[in-house]
């Protein structure tokens, strides 16, 4: 029971501010509220709970709603012909996203190491989606196809590197790859029927 003397005094020495702040307000006096002048002459509301919330019913027609009226219509036009060769030209819409990019080269690369070749071809084909004339996903992408023996693809990509990159890191082996597919890019377009 001896601790409760300093306690007391400590809490005294916190509070005894707030007391004397107190009691000086007092002594100068409340401050006067001031009233507004009401004008009783005014009629009261209605009292409108027993009405439904107010709308433009008055406008409509009673099977109408009023956000009909803020409705658009996007349908086509009745007399456009919708042809084949207007829908094969629409097409997912990717945003630019590098980092998206270098993990599906980072995939296509494992899947390149594991001779795989169609899924790397896949992922170096999203790279490109997600950050178009990426010059080692172009690359990479001749390098599988060139594996998966589309030697075409392979000679448009290496060819296509060498156009964003003439210079680059993989230019060397990208000169060596067309030397290399050319020939065999001419003889299977040949030798293959074309599509009539």
């Amino acid at each position: 029971m001896r601790w409760r003397g300093p306690i007391f005094a400590i809490a005294a020495l916190f509070f005894s501010p707030c007391v004397v702040l107190a009691q000086s307000h007092d002594q100068e006096g409340p401050v006067p509220i001031q009233r507004i002048p009401v004008d009783n002459s005014a009629s009261r509301p209605k009292d409108n709970r027993s009405q439904p919330p107010r709308s433009d019913s008055d406008q409509l027609a009673p099977d109408e709603s009023s956000s009909k009226q803020t409705q658009i219509d996007v349908s086509p036009p009745k007399d456009a012909k919708k042809s084949a060769e207007a829908e094969s030209e629409v097409s997912e819409f990717h945003q630019w996203d590098p980092h998206k990019a270098a993990k599906c080269i980072e995939v296509g690369d494992f899947y390149f190491k594991q001779e795989n070749y169609r899924a790397a071809v896949s992922r170096y084909q999203e790279a490109l989606e997600w950050k178009p004339r990426d010059a080692e996903a172009t690359f990479k992408l001749g390098q599988a196809l060139e594996k998966s023996k589309d030697y075409n693809g392979a000679l448009e990509n290496y060819q296509a590197y060498l156009k964003i990159l003439p210079r680059g890191p993989y230019a060397p082996k990208a000169q060596q790859g067309i030397e290399r597919v050319k020939p065999k890019a001419n003889t299977t377009a040949q030798s293959s029927p074309k599509p009539s």
